[in-house]
């Protein structure tokens, strides 16, 4: 990602210019070791959250000033409040050590989410409010094999406590052990903001009872990121293929929900079940050295969900968005998108791209 220009000096120069030179070699290596820090307003709006607002405060820093071949690690964290009375607070941190052999994750989160999910087995199919206390400890690494492969382990705790509405469902306390195996194959030319390669990730996530969780079961995962450089590399083409299959018994905090990532369009969490796969492409377009647009389309579908009737339909959904990088050193954009589904659309802040 980066590329320091090595300077000769002829031995003919003298002592005082070869000296000035040194000098000017080591500032510009102060300034680009320089920890960049910045904090960002967040302020969004759904049809089931509302009005979102909040702050971003991260930093981009290189651990080993020495190390020119690892991306800039990433830490930060997210404050949260909404016009639901929902808030999140979270803790994220990505680092990038010893010329990206090694990389490592850190995630925390704990909040409480006032929700809904539609139920159609009763009298008066409708929207059910629900309310969620979670707090989510996540740590994980990946090693470099070979080539451009990863593979890697991570742990993740989460512990729940949901209410319903009117006690459409019974209240519910449990908490859930993962252990995620994983395996990568990257050759996108940034991790941040990539313009060409591709990213191409299988998880398998499991529950097994011996790590004391009430339902056993297991989770597979698998997406494929393709990235094209286009108008002379200035804007990029990004396409996904992404999939998420559930085996063994699912609880219901733990059901796929299209949304988000997967696919944007969909705020109200209406579309839920065991497993879920979609297809999306977005075209990034920058007009400006740090400013940008990206408009996108995909399509997803479902199956194993409590309202049979919604199991492998067509999900259409997308929209278009506004980009700005904060940093001076480093390619990653923030931005706004809004976008449109089946029936539903919302508004999403992103902290970073979409894929």
């Amino acid at each position: 990602m980066r590329h320091f220009l090595l300077l000769f000096f002829l031995i003919a120069f003298t002592y005082s210019s070869f000296g000035q030179k040194i000098t000017d070699s080591v500032a510009k290596k102060a300034k680009e070791k320089r920890v960049e820090f910045r904090v960002m307003p967040y302020l969004s709006y759904n049809r089931n959250l509302e009005f979102m607002f909040g702050a971003i405060p991260m930093t981009m820093y290189k651990l080993n000033p020495a190390d020119t071949i690892s991306p800039k690690s990433l830490s930060g964290m997210t404050a949260i409040y909404t016009s639901n009375k929902s808030y999140v607070l979270a803790l994220f941190n990505k680092w990038y050590l010893n010329e990206d052999k090694w990389r490592l994750k850190l995630f925390f989160f704990t909040g409480n989410q006032n929700s809904q999910f539609y139920v159609d087995d009763i009298d008066q199919p409708d929207f059910y409010d629900y309310g969620t206390k979670t707090t989510v400890l996540s740590l994980g690494a990946q090693r470099k094999i070979i080539g451009k492969f990863y593979g890697g382990l991570s742990y993740t705790y989460a512990h729940y406590n949901t209410v319903y509405e009117d006690d459409i469902s019974p209240s519910s306390v449990s908490h859930s052990n993962a252990v995620v195996v994983n395996l990568l194959y990257d050759t996108r030319d940034a991790v941040y903001y990539p313009t060409k390669g591709y990213k191409i990730k299988l998880d398998w996530s499991s529950y097994p009872k011996f790590l004391d969780n009430e339902l056993a079961s297991n989770r597979i995962s698998f997406q494929a990121n393709k990235y094209i450089p286009n108008r002379d590399s200035k804007d990029v083409i990004a396409a996904r293929l992404y999939g998420k299959f559930a085996l063994g018994n699912v609880a219901f905090e733990q059901q796929s929900t299209i949304g988000g990532t997967d696919i944007r369009g969909y705020s109200q969490g209406k579309y839920r079940g065991s497993g879920l796969m979609d297809i999306q492409g977005e075209y990034r377009y920058n007009f400006a050295k740090k400013m940008g647009l990206v408009g996108f389309f995909g399509i997803a579908t479902i199956y194993g969900s409590d309202t049979p009737s919604f199991d492998w339909k067509i999900y259409p959904g997308g929209g278009v968005g506004y980009r700005y990088n904060p940093f001076k050193k480093s390619k990653f954009n923030v931005g706004l998108d809004g976008a449109v589904g089946k029936g539903d659309w919302g508004v999403y802040f992103r902290i970073g791209e979409a894929f």
